[in-house]
């Protein structure tokens, strides 16, 4: 085993010795090798980051929550949006009757948003998203409170003039001052300021806090139309622990169909939707672009690939006289194969470690400069290396069985 370990140490040496001499050679082909995992390895890192910041905030819609509105969540090219343009909306009377029938729910909001401009003196924010809600808002959505407090029971209740602003709302009215205790002006009406929400990020299904206010429902239908289409009205509902989602999905069908005075055969007038139904979405939409671009990235690490089968041609044919020497010594041939498959795939791990080092470069410029988080996970890290191994190997492989099976005569006597 001891022999095996000095050839195998023998052969990495000799062939960094040909990499340090032919410099610009070596230099081009490590060019190649990285284009080519820089490719690759970027498209896998983009669709890794996206497929994580989605279904991140897939979660932060609530796992186990079922949502009633009028539409059902789109799931294909194949949307019959002419059944659902009639069905009436969620209303609070319902929300009401949920809270009061259903069995396997541990918390129930009714909901509704618009879009408004939010004054306080001479600062302006437009086009804050405004959300108003029952008391258990918070039992369904998960959020931080950075200063200040929720409401409280009473003021839910009563509908007391107060609210919550988002992090970005609450710079640009109050910049560096603290808000809670503050009052701003929307809907012509004043509201007093009592907690502002920690800083949230971006989502992608516009239900970040950052620039949000949020109302108690019973102060918000005294200026927003709660039955409207605008305001979006729904109905989350939350199952108690232990509870299944197919269950309490059951058990809301049975009570709005009960609400809804519903003929047996009649179909629903209402869509449940839940987080899972999402979920399967995106994970066909995920295979797709991992195919798309595992094949985008093929072409190119595929040319990196030419690139070092074309200088193990050329270093096979330069050395064609040390082989003999070698082989007139006593070397075996798979010996000089593995000299030269070392080589290959020295070569082509060196490019890859290049490669994954400026993904990783470009990850960190795009998380600061643009404020995108991208992940270059440890699985990607593994898949750039052994992509770099199998592409030497498959680009040495013929050069180095041609090194192996030279005469030493003919090759002594190659000039």
């Amino acid at each position: 085993m001891t022999i095996y370990l000095k050839l195998l140490n023998e052969s990495i040496r000799m062939a960094w010795n040909a990499l340090v001499v032919n410099k610009l050679r070596t230099i081009l082909s490590l060019l190649g090798i990285t284009i080519g995992i820089l490719a690759i390895i970027s498209v896998f890192t983009i669709v890794d980051s996206m497929e994580r910041n989605i279904r991140d905030n897939v979660q932060s819609l609530g796992d186990n929550t079922v949502y009633v509105q009028k539409w059902p969540w789109a799931t294909g090219t194949d949307y019959a949006w002419w059944k659902y343009w009639q069905r009436p909306h969620p209303s609070l009377h319902e929300f009401r009757e949920i809270q009061h029938r259903s069995l396997t729910a541990e918390a129930v909001v009714f909901q509704v948003s618009g879009s408004r401009t939010v004054e306080r003196g001479s600062n302006t924010v437009e086009n804050v998203s405004v959300v108003a809600v029952t008391h258990d808002y918070d039992r369904i959505k998960s959020f931080n409170i950075a200063a200040g407090r929720y409401f409280t029971l009473l003021e839910s209740n009563s509908g007391k003039n107060v609210c919550i602003l988002g992090m970005a709302v609450a710079q640009g009215l109050f910049g560096k001052e603290n808000p809670v205790g503050g009052t701003v002006k929307a809907y012509g009406r004043k509201l007093d300021v009592i907690g502002v929400f920690d800083v949230e990020g971006e989502s992608i299904f516009g239900n970040s806090v950052d620039n949000q206010l949020l109302l108690p429902v019973n102060f918000a239908k005294q200026v927003i139309n709660l039955n409207g289409s605008n305001s979006g009205p729904m109905i989350m509902v939350r199952g108690r622990p232990g509870v299944g989602t197919e269950q309490l999905m059951d058990e809301l069908r049975g009570i709005m169909r009960s609400l809804r005075r519903l003929q047996p055969l009649a179909e629903d007038n209402f869509a449940l939707n839940e987080v899972s139904i999402l979920s399967k979405s995106l994970d066909s939409l995920f295979v797709m672009l991992n195919v798309t671009g595992s094949i985008i990235g093929g072409f190119s690490i595929l040319v990196g690939g030419f690139g070092i089968a074309n200088i193990m041609f050329v270093s096979v044919k330069e050395r064609t006289h040390l082989i003999g020497i070698e082989k007139s010594l006593g070397a075996k041939n798979w010996f000089i194969l593995l000299e030269f498959l070392t080589e290959a795939v020295f070569l082509s791990l060196m490019g890859g470690i290049a490669g994954l080092t400026v993904v990783w470069l470009l990850t960190v410029m795009a998380s600061e400069v643009f404020d995108v988080q991208l992940y270059l996970t440890a699985a990607n890290m593994v898949k750039g290396i052994t992509i770099s191994v199998v592409i030497g190997l498959v680009a040495g492989i013929v050069p180095a069985y041609m090194a192996s099976r030279l005469s030493p005569v003919e090759a002594i006597r190659a000039s």
